[in-house]
């Protein structure tokens, strides 16, 4: 999954464990390290990665089924991150360009790299597990971009509730229960870190409204309501696939929860961390939610 020709140490993208259709017009989810002395220069930046526990993972103590299903969840997980890193990327731009005050473009700046960070932990604790599984997906696809017309306060709150507001915010506490629920060293470690960056990226959104708040007209809050809607939709939907049954042993979870307890968590976080804090800026989503919560 995540190639370094260069170095001693390989992680092929050969390993999958299905073949992949790709379909014309999308790329499959691959990954490199250039390595050298840009790669010398990442770990400066960021020298956590290589401190994580990697020899902690003992792969004979979990079952072929749970080591199956941690590749594809990792894999999963990997490929999000990306599209996160892309979304945080537009959102950095759009912010430039809106002119938002420069300290608050300066704390996004670092969020992009944070992404990259987490999307490296993800692919080497699939190359860790065996492999990953595939992926294809439509390149000019991988984020969603607000309609050109909008001013550029629009585009840039759009970009900060979508994936900050709802996304980010909303990661954090679901994050915060896997971390707490695993046992694993070196998940519990990729899970603290990844925890550890997301909360200044939960923050940021909340902080942005304050500044953009009174350049907002009522129909803009509800395009933000409507927007932020879209968003919450797709993750519901999410929640539905997961089958509330479904029951695996707590020794043999590789970085998740009892399925229940994780969609009663995220019910939860949706509330605390999405639903109430936009509701102080007139931003309501739910007014706009197509899909019911499940049960």
């Amino acid at each position: 999954m995540l190639e370094r020709p260069t170095l001693a140490l390989q992680m092929a993208v050969s390993v999958a464990i299905t073949e992949p259709l790709v379909k014309p017009g999308e790329s499959l989810f691959e990954l490199s390290m250039l390595g050298g002395a840009v790669e010398r220069r990442y770990r400066r930046l960021r020298p956590e990665v290589e401190l994580m526990p990697w020899d902690s993972l003992d792969l004979k103590k979990f079952s072929a089924g749970a080591i199956l299903k941690a590749r594809s969840l990792w894999t999963e997980a990997a490929f999000q991150e990306f599209r996160t890193g892309a979304a945080c990327a537009a959102t950095l731009q759009a912010l430039i360009v809106a002119r938002a005050p420069v300290d608050l473009i300066a704390m996004a700046s670092r969020f992009p790299l944070d992404e990259m960070v987490h999307v490296e932990l993800c692919a080497r604790l699939v190359q860790a597990l065996g492999g990953g599984a595939p992926i294809s997906y439509d390149p000019k696809q991988l984020i969603q971009l607000p309609n050109s017309s909008l001013s550029p306060i629009m585009q840039a709150t759009e970009l900060v509730v979508r994936n900050f507001c709802v996304g980010e915010a909303l990661s954090i506490p679901v994050l915060r229960n896997s971390w707490h629920a695993t046992r694993q060293p070196l998940i519990k470690a990729i899970l603290g870190r990844i925890v550890k960056d997301e909360a200044a990226h939960g923050a940021f959104g909340f902080m942005f409204l304050d500044w953009a708040d009174d350049q907002l007209s009522a129909d803009d809050r509800t395009h933000l309501s409507r927007e932020a809607a879209l968003t919450i939709d797709v993750l519901i939907n999410r929640w539905h696939a997961i089958d509330p049954h479904e029951q695996d042993s707590e020794a043999d979870r590789l970085g998740w929860m009892e399925n229940r307890t994780y969609v009663d968590g995220a019910k939860r976080a949706l509330q605390d961390a999405v639903i109430e804090p936009l509701a102080e800026f007139g931003i309501t989503p739910m007014d706009f939610v197509t899909v019911n919560l499940p049960a």
